[in-house]
Parts: C-alpha cells; sequence; structure tokens
C-alpha cells in the first residue's frame, strides 16, 4: 500500500493579485495569481458570459508547447467550474508560475538538448502530466481566494503504472521514467470525472484500476449513507480526520485555516 506524498499550499501570499496560492507535491511547486473579474479587451469579450485566460510561465526559459498544451487543459477544465456566467463582457485572469522541479525533471538542461529522440521523448514524459495535478490544485486555491464563484470544486492526482503491473500513487521522477503508463485523473467534488489524460499502453482492467485509486486519492473513503445525515451529523463527520477524506479533505483544511486567519479581527473587537 502506498504512503500518499501530502501536499503543502498556502492561501494569498502575494499582495497585488486578488486571491493567490502557492501548491506543491511531487517535487513540484506551483504559484498562482488571479485577477478578476476585470475589464477585457473589445476583440476577447463574451456578450454572455466572462473570458477566462490562462497562462503558464516555466521554471526557466520561456514557454513553448509543452506549456501551451497545459494551458489549453487547464483553461477546458477551469471554464467548467468557474461560474462564467455570472460576470458577463469580463475576464478572469488566471497566471501560474513554476517555482521548482524535481531533479530529473528541468526543460532546461544541456543534457536535454544534446540528448537522442529517444531520451526527449522520455523527458517529455516527465514533463507534461506529472506536473498537471499541482497546476489544477493551485489553480483552484487560487481561485477561491479571489472568491471567483464556483459550481463545485475539484481534486486533481498523478497515477503511473509499473512495469511490473504495479499501481503507483504520486510516483518519484525515476519510477516515471520506468512506467508503462502515466495517468491525471480531476474529480469533482459532486464526484464527476473532470480529466483523465494518459499517456503509455495500458488494457482496461489497469483503468480501472487507475481509476478506483486515483477516486480513493481524491475524494477519500465517501460515505455512501452522507446525504441521509442531519446537519449536526455532517458537521461532526466534517471534523473527523482529514486524511480519510483524500485531497478534498485538505483543500477544505486550507479553507478553514484561511477562514480562521481572517476572522481574527473579530477578537479584538470583543
Amino acid at each position: 500500500m502506498m504512503v500518499q506524498n501530502l501536499p503543502s499550499a498556502e492561501l494569498s501570499l502575494l499582495d497585488r493579485p486578488e486571491g493567490s496560492a502557492t501548491y506543491s507535491q511531487n517535487g513540484y511547486s506551483i504559484v498562482c495569481a488571479v485577477n478578476g473579474p476585470i475589464e477585457v479587451q473589445r476583440r476577447d469579450e463574451l456578450p454572455e458570459e466572462a473570458a477566462v485566460d490562462v497562462v503558464l510561465r516555466p521554471a526557466v526559459g520561456v514557454g513553448g508547447t509543452r506549456e501551451r498544451h497545459l494551458e489549453s487543459i487547464l483553461h477546458s477544465t477551469l471554464r467548467h467550474i468557474i461560474l462564467v456566467q455570472n460576470h458577463p463582457r469580463t475576464l478572469i485572469q488566471i497566471t501560474l508560475q513554476v517555482t521548482s522541479t524535481p531533479e530529473n525533471d528541468s526543460a532546461s538542461t544541456k543534457d536535454a538538448q544534446s540528448s537522442s529522440a529517444m531520451k526527449r521523448q522520455a523527458h517529455n514524459k516527465l514533463q507534461v502530466l506529472p506536473m498537471l495535478p499541482s497546476l489544477l490544485q493551485a489553480s483552484l486555491l487560487a481561485l477561491l481566494s479571489a472568491s471567483i464563484p464556483l459550481s463545485m470544486t475539484l481534486t486533481s492526482t498523478l497515477i503511473a503504472i509499473a512495469s511490473s503491473g504495479n499501481v503507483l500513487q504520486d510516483p518519484t521522477p525515476q519510477q516515471l521514467q520506468q512506467a508503462s503508463s502515466t495517468h491525471v485523473l480531476a474529480f469533482s467534488s459532486h464526484g464527476d470525472l473532470l480529466v483523465a489524460e494518459s499517456d503509455g499502453s495500458f488494457n482496461m482492467d489497469t483503468w480501472e484500476q487507475v481509476y478506483d485509486l486515483a477516486e480513493r486519492v481524491c475524494r477519500g473513503q465517501v460515505d455512501e449513507d452522507e446525504d441521509e445525515d442531519s446537519d449536526e451529523d455532517q458537521d461532526v463527520r466534517m471534523e473527523t480526520d482529514e486524511r480519510n477524506r483524500g485531497l478534498e479533505g485538505f483543500v477544505r483544511g486550507v479553507m478553514q485555516e484561511k477562514v480562521v486567519k481572517d476572522q481574527r479581527w473579530k477578537e479584538g473587537l470583543r
């Protein structure tokens, strides 16, 4: 049984953006800033909803094909959870800066530039999917920090299938290099599958294992009778061990800490 690599996060660490967050897991650290709703240029204006702009900046150098691909995934996913109809003819701007990556995942090293085509293919495998869960989580937390209205939240995780057939949760860069397939899945707070990105070869039985593990990591141990509980029972349930709630529990805990911190000023008035 794999032990979950617990992430770390911090909200509202930047002063100028309306919302910001930093998220670190699996060797990746992402800083995300959100501005909006703000004025949008007429050429980008949408008459019935807000435009969403996602910009990803790599840790070193300028963005390339990898960044554009990740931006497209982030854009389509975040538009699905943002209530864009609430702010027509405006812009919600999401900027992500990669501040650190694992040692084996540097896009600007001389070794990567001089490697053979086979090495470049393995190198790109390390770069595209493993960063996506951290980007999604940082974006979500920054949107919550900016008080952008959302229809739901999301959680995302990285799963790899080793050459031996073992299912690996939060694999290391070395494990990714030897993996037969890599998968990134994201679930909404309603239990819907929002993102399913895969690389490599696998069969349907393997996919079922990946899905089940990813759902447990993201949503935790979901109680089927939870909807039948009273409000008081649900409050008690929310205060139980957050690890049993998966990444959803982690996000809830981060937001609870933010609310407590923001309400401290009231204590001085009592």
